[in-house]
C-alpha cells in the first residue's frame, strides 16, 4: 500500500460497536466520517463528519465515499446481506481498504452447522470482496473475528451472569475456554490494522480480550462479590435442539441457541490464544478479565 490511511468511513457507527470503533479512531487520529441513512438523527462525536446516504444507490454511496481510503462496516446481522452496494461503491470510489462486518464468530470455518444459514449474508459478503480484490489488486480487505463482545453483553445476560438475581447459567462442563472481546479493544484493533495495514492485507484474523471459561468467570464473580451465586446447569444438546426447531419456524432468534453451542460445547476448541489471537501483530495487549467484570459488578 503506497500512501498511509488517514481517511476512515464508518457504517452503523451510531451502534453498541459503532460507537466504540469511532471513538477509537478518532484517538488514534484518523479523519472520520460516519455514513447514516437520510433522515438520521444520530450524532458523533465532535470532529467526526456525518454524511447522509441511500445504502441500496451505489451512486449515493460513491459520492459519499470518494476521499475515503478506508471503510469499515459495524452493521448488525440482520443487516450484513445488504452490504454489496457499499463494496462496489468502495471499488468505485478507489477506497484502499474496507473491513466488512465480521465481528464476532468466524464466519470462515462454519461448515454445515445451522448457525451458517443465519450467518451467511457475512459468508457471502466476504466472498464478494475477494472476487473484487481479485478484479483489482488496490482493492484490498481484513476481515476481524472478535467472539462474544464480552464488557456489552455482561449486563444483557449474554455473557450468562445476573448480578441483580446472583445467577450464573453454566453451560455443559463450564470448562470450555472461548474467544471474547471488549468493545474498546475491538476498536483500537480497527485503528492498528489503518495504521498498518500490510500484515493484515487481505487477511482474515481473529482477535481477543482474553479467553475465560464459563466456571472462571463464576469464579472471580464469587470472589469479588464475596458471595456463592446460583448455578443453572444447561446443556448445549438441548440449546441445539431449541434452535432447530426455532429456526423451523423462521425464527432467527434460534442465533443465540446454536452460539452457545458452538462456543461452549466441551471440546469445541474455539479459543484464540497464543499465536491465534492476532492482536499482538496489531501492537495490543490482551485485557484484564477481573478487572472489566468487577468494573460491571460495581457500576
Amino acid at each position: 500500500m503506497a500512501s498511509p490511511i488517514k481517511n476512515v468511513a464508518v457504517v452503523g457507527g451510531s451502534g453498541n460497536l459503532g460507537r466504540a470503533v469511532v471513538s477509537e479512531l478518532v484517538a488514534a487520529g484518523f479523519n472520520v466520517t460516519a455514513l447514516t441513512r437520510e433522515g438520521s438523527s444520530a450524532t458523533f462525536p465532535a470532529g467526526v463528519s456525518s454524511k447522509p446516504v441511500d445504502y441500496s444507490s451505489v451512486e449515493s454511496l460513491t459520492a459519499a465515499l470518494e476521499g475515503q481510503e478506508a471503510l469499515v462496516s459495524t452493521i448488525a446481522t440482520v443487516a450484513v446481506a445488504g452490504q454489496q452496494p457499499l463494496v462496489d461503491a468502495a471499488v468505485a470510489a478507489g477506497v484502499k481498504r474496507i473491513i466488512p462486518s465480521e465481528f464476532g464468530i468466524n464466519t470462515r470455518f462454519l461448515g454445515q452447522e445451522p448457525i451458517g444459514k443465519i450467518l451467511q449474508g457475512k459468508v457471502n459478503t466476504l466472498n464478494y470482496i475477494h472476487e473484487k480484490w481479485k478484479q483489482n489488486p488496490s482493492f484490498t480487505w481484513t476481515g476481524i473475528s472478535t467472539g462474544l463482545f464480552f464488557d456489552w453483553g455482561l449486563p444483557y445476560g449474554s455473557i450468562g451472569l445476573d448480578k441483580a438475581t446472583k445467577t450464573a447459567t453454566i453451560h455443559d462442563s463450564g470448562n470450555e475456554p472461548y474467544q471474547a472481546t471488549n468493545l474498546p479493544l475491538i476498536g483500537k484493533a480497527v485503528a492498528a490494522v489503518f495504521k498498518h495495514p500490510e500484515p493484515t492485507t487481505n487477511r482474515y484474523i481473529s482477535i481477543a480480550s482474553f479467553n475465560p471459561t464459563q466456571n472462571e468467570i463464576l469464579a472471580l464473580v464469587e470472589k469479588i462479590t464475596g458471595e456463592k451465586w446460583t448455578v443453572n446447569k444447561v446443556s448445549t444438546a438441548e440449546q441445539q435442539k431449541i434452535g432447530l426447531e426455532k429456526l423451523g419456524k423462521g425464527d432467527y432468534s434460534a442465533f443465540s441457541h446454536f452460539l452457545r453451542k458452538r462456543i461452549h460445547q466441551d471440546g469445541a476448541g474455539l479459543a484464540v490464544q497464543g499465536p491465534d489471537n492476532a492482536i499482538e501483530l496489531l501492537g495490543l495487549q490482551e485485557e484484564d478479565l477481573g478487572g472489566t467484570i468487577r468494573a460491571w459488578l460495581e457500576g
